[in-house]
C-alpha cells in the first residue's frame, strides 16, 4: 500500500501503536480461550485480560470500581444499552442537536414504540449550546439527559460538567457520548456528574475496531440489551445480577480488549491534556490556511477557540464526495465526506444538502501531514 496521509482519526485512529499489536498477539497466544468459562490456565488468563482492560479504562475516567465498566463492541452498542436499558414508557429525555445517529435513532425508536418524549436543544452554527435553553427543557418527568461531549461534525465541545450538575439537581441522569472525546479530553465521571459514559476503543484510546464500553454508575441498574451465556450463575433463568456479567452475554472480543488496554495505557502516559494540545495546534494550522482559500467555508468554532481535532468544511461549487475522492486518488490523503451520521448538526450548520468534508487529526499526525493537505487543497482550488 502506498504512503497515506491519514486524516480520518475521528472515524478510527490509525496506525495503531506497536504496543497494541504486541498486546493482541500476546493475548492470542496466552489467553485465546473463553474468559469465565473454565478454570484452566488460558481461561484464567483471558479473564485477567478483560479485568486489566476495565481497570485501565476506569483509571482514565476516574471510575472507582472497574466492574462498573461494561465492555462492548463499540460506542453504538454502549449507547443502545444505556438508552434502551434505562428509559421507561412516559419518560422525558433532553438531547442536543449535535447528537450522532447512535443516540438519535434509539431515542426515536423509543418515542415510536414506548411513548418516550424527546426534546433536542438547539445549537448555534458553531455547535455551541446555551445552558439556559438546556435548563428550560427540563420537565417533571425528565429522567435522562444525553449529550455528545464533542460534535463529530463541528468539533465543538459541550460543557458537560455544567450540564451534569444541572441534571443531578433535577433528579435526572447524564449520559455522555464520548466518541470524539475519550482519550483527547480529560474526563472524570464523578467531578462531571456523569451517570453513564459511552466510549469507543478504536478512536482516541488507540485500540482496535470492535471494542468500546459503557461506564454505568453503581446507583443505576439497566435492563440488559443482550441475554445469554455469561459463564456465571448458569443455573439462573434470568441474566446475572452481578456486574459486569449482567451486561456482557456471549463470548467477548478478548484479543481486541487486550489491544484496548495497551492503547489506553499509552493515552494515560501521554495524558489527554497533552494529546488535546497537540491536536488543537494542528487544527489551528490547518484552519488558518484553509480559511484563506477562496470558496472554502469552515464549520464549527472559529480560529483560536476550543475544539477537538477535526475540521469540517465545504467548498463552493464542488461536491464534498468528489473533493474527498480527489484528495484520496490524486494526493493519497484520507478524509471523510458526507453527512457524518449527524443530520441535526448539519441542519444547524446549513450543510444538510451539501454534506461536508472532514479532516481529523490524531496523536501521530504531524505538521508535515497538514502541509501536504494544505498544498493539495491549494492545487485543487487553483
Amino acid at each position: 500500500m502506498k504512503s497515506v496521509v491519514y486524516l480520518d482519526h475521528a472515524a478510527t485512529s490509525w496506525p495503531k501503536p506497536p504496543e497494541v499489536f504486541e498486546a493482541m498477539l500476546q493475548a492470542m497466544e496466552d489467553a485465546g480461550a473463553n474468559p469465565g468459562r473454565g478454570s484452566h490456565r488460558m481461561a484464567v488468563n483471558a479473564s485477567r485480560v478483560l479485568y486489566n482492560a476495565r481497570k485501565t479504562v476506569a483509571g482514565l475516567f476516574g471510575v472507582g470500581n472497574p466492574n462498573d465498566i461494561v465492555l462492548t463492541s463499540n460506542t453504538t452498542e454502549a449507547l443502545n444499552l444505556a438508552i434502551k436499558g434505562f428509559l421507561k414508557p412516559g419518560d422525558h429525555v433532553i438531547a442536543s442537536m449535535i447528537e450522532h445517529n447512535s443516540v438519535r435513532r434509539p431515542l426515536e425508536f423509543l418515542r415510536r414504540t414506548q411513548g418516550v418524549m424527546v426534546d433536542y436543544v438547539p445549537v448555534d452554527a458553531e455547535g455551541n449550546i446555551d445552558l439556559k435553553e438546556v435548563e428550560a427543557a427540563f420537565c417533571a418527568n425528565t429522567r435522562l439527559v444525553v449529550c455528545s461531549h464533542s460534535s463529530n461534525l463541528l468539533g465543538s465541545i459541550l460543557p458537560i460538567g455544567e450540564i451534569g450538575e444541572m441534571a443531578v439537581k433535577r433528579g435526572a441522569v447524564l449520559l455522555v457520548d464520548a466518541a470524539q472525546s475519550a482519550g483527547m479530553l480529560a474526563i472524570d465521571v464523578k467531578e462531571m456528574n456523569i451517570g453513564m459514559l459511552a466510549f469507543p476503543g478504536h478512536k482516541g484510546l488507540l485500540g482496535p475496531q470492535g471494542t468500546g464500553g459503557l461506564y454505568v454508575s453503581p446507583e443505576i441498574d439497566l435492563e440488559p440489551l443482550l441475554h445469554g451465556g455469561t459463564g456465571g450463575q448458569s443455573e439462573a433463568v434470568d441474566q446475572p445480577s452481578v456486574r459486569p456479567d449482567r451486561y456482557e452475554a456471549g463470548t467477548p472480543n478478548t484479543i481486541g480488549f487486550a489491544g484496548l488496554q495497551a492503547g489506553t495505557a499509552i493515552v494515560i502516559d501521554r495524558t489527554p491534556e497533552q494529546i488535546y494540545r497537540h491536536e488543537w495546534e494542528l487544527t489551528q494550522a490547518l484552519m488558518e490556511v484553509l480559511g484563506s482559500l477562496k470558496g472554502v467555508r469552515l464549520l464549527g468554532p472559529e480560529l483560536g477557540k476550543p475544539r477537538t481535532g477535526m475540521i469540517s468544511f465545504v467548498v463552493e461549487k464542488m461536491e464534498s464526495a468528489m473533493l474527498a475522492f480527489k484528495l484520496d486518488r490524486e494526493y493519497g490523503i484520507a478524509v471523510r465526506a458526507g453527512l457524518h451520521c449527524t443530520p441535526l448538526a448539519h441542519n444547524a450548520s446549513g450543510t444538510e444538502k451539501t454534506g461536508a468534508v472532514r479532516a481529523s487529526v490524531g496523536m501521530k499526525t504531524s505538521k508535515e501531514d497538514i502541509d501536504i493537505m494544505v498544498n493539495a487543497m491549494a492545487e485543487i482550488l487553483a
